[in-house]
């Protein structure tokens, strides 16, 4: 188990990087440090690696306090961004060169080094040098070399960045199979939400310094504490529309100029005390059912593009000043005569309405009022 506790890096007097960063990671667990540059990811890492030494703060490997203890007493390996590659060394060299390090024999490392290269299949590569390698298959290489040496902990700095769409699915597969199958702690950066959701457990999302919401992917997709995580998390993002919270005849709505939406009951509760207060209505472009006529509790939203995408149709359009998209799946009826006119015309207008799924944000404080949910 890996804790973080009360972590704070500063570089000078005024650069904060770190915050007060608190983690808990379990045995065998794989979480993502996720966030935008500058969010302070690749510091707690480092932090953890050994390669930064904290203002404040301690970092514990199950019990042990290694906060002062140098990189190679810590049992980590680190795949890094630029693969990191001896260029003149064979990949079998490569793979092993720790072992070296460590003292062990010739034959008793190489045949280390062929049994993580066969569990990453590219054995077939162990006799030629980086340069004779694809970008894929040097990634590859990186992953053996810190994973040969049996780590309790395998860090992953912004591992695939360098690697185009396609081989980046394989590859983030890859390192997922041989994370479970060698059960060892895994902790990746990155700034892609996409690859944190399908890789990890868990998900830390981080901004400025501070961890804002640490919790399951589905968790942050779907109930975010915070209008930040909310931004962050979803492609096409969330849709994020004005209103204030009204009350009459004991029912609580959303109003604004545009619209008057009855809020579902199972929120009612969290709501009783911003009655009258400007909230941020957040919900997911295809978490809406969509009508051409107008009806009670529906928004209108004014269509100003159609795409038909294969698998979906994306309708983007304004509420008032607020830019939203909605998602349509492929079996909607695009030959019907009101999508025909979307198609055609590009504008017009349709309404939405709210199902169950949706978020409810304090504007002032960016809070999400819903969140315990």
């Amino acid at each position: 188990m890996i804790r973080v506790e009360n972590i704070r890096k500063e570089f000078g007097k005024d650069a904060v990087a770190l915050d007060d960063i608190n983690l808990q990671i379990e045995d065998s667990e794989f979480i993502a440090l996720l966030g935008p540059s500058g969010c302070g990811k690749s510091t707690t890492l480092n932090c953890i690696a050994g390669l930064l030494e904290p203002t404040s703060g301690h970092i514990y490997f199950d019990d042990k306090d290694v906060t002062d203890l140098p990189p190679k007493d810590r049992n980590i390996g680190m795949v890094f961004q630029s693969y990191a590659l001896y260029p003149h060394m064979k990949v079998i060299d490569n793979i092993a060169f720790s072992l070296k390090q460590r003292g062990m024999k010739k034959e008793e490392r190489y045949q280390k080094a062929r049994e993580i290269a066969q569990m990453l299949q590219i054995e077939q590569y162990l006799d030629r040098r980086p340069s004779e390698l694809s970008g894929g298959q040097q990634q590859r290489v990186s992953m053996a070399r810190a994973l040969v040496k049996n780590p309790k902990i395998l860090l992953l700095d912004e591992p695939m960045s360098n690697l185009d769409a396609r081989l980046k699915i394989e590859i983030r597969d890859e390192i997922r199979r041989i994370q479970r199958k060698t059960k060892v702690t895994a902790i990746l950066v990155t700034h892609d939400q996409e690859e944190a959701m399908s890789m990890a457990d868990k998900i830390a999302i981080l901004d400025k310094g501070k961890i804002q919401q640490f919790d399951a992917p589905q968790v942050l997709y779907k109930n975010p504490r915070n209008l930040f995580v909310a931004h962050f998390m979803g492609n096409p993002p969330m849709n994020f529309i004005d209103a204030a919270i009204t009350e009459s005849a004991g029912k609580l709505y959303l109003t604004s100029e545009y619209f008057q939406v009855i809020i579902h009951d199972d929120m009612k509760r969290f709501l009783k005390d911003s009655i009258n207060k400007e909230v941020v209505l957040g919900v997911r472009s295809h978490q809406v059912d969509v009508s051409f006529e107008k009806k009670e509790s529906y928004i209108p939203v004014e269509v100003s593009m159609t795409e038909n995408l294969g698998k979906e149709i994306m309708i983007s359009g304004y509420v008032g000043k607020a830019f939203v998209r909605i998602t349509l799946p492929e079996k909607i009826d695009a030959e019907s005569a009101e999508m025909k006119n979307l198609f055609v015309q590009q504008e017009g207008t349709i309404y939405i309405g709210l199902n169950s799924t949706y978020n409810i944000f304090d504007k002032e404080s960016g809070l999400n009022l819903t969140y315990s949910i």
